[in-house]
């Protein structure tokens, strides 16, 4: 055992968009899902081919658009 305090490190859902690594990938299942529910419920067009950076930023104006994510 130490005596240094245990330091937290932000995970993947905290860290700011910009700092990912793997942004410019293809968004990933499970985002391509929940992001063409709220582009029904928005009455907005469904872009499949968002990277996972452009997607997470899509799903986030989309929920505050919905009220989803609340």
């Amino acid at each position: 055992m130490t005596d240094r305090p245990k330091v937290e490190t932000p995970g993947n859902a905290d860290k700011p968009v910009e700092s990912w690594t793997t942004g410019d990938e293809a968004m990933t299942g499970a985002q391509a899902s929940y992001l063409k529910t709220l582009c029904e419920e928005a009455g907005e067009t469904f872009d499949d081919s968002l990277s996972k950076a452009e997607a997470s930023r899509r799903i986030d104006a989309l929920q505050a658009e919905t009220g989803r994510g609340q």
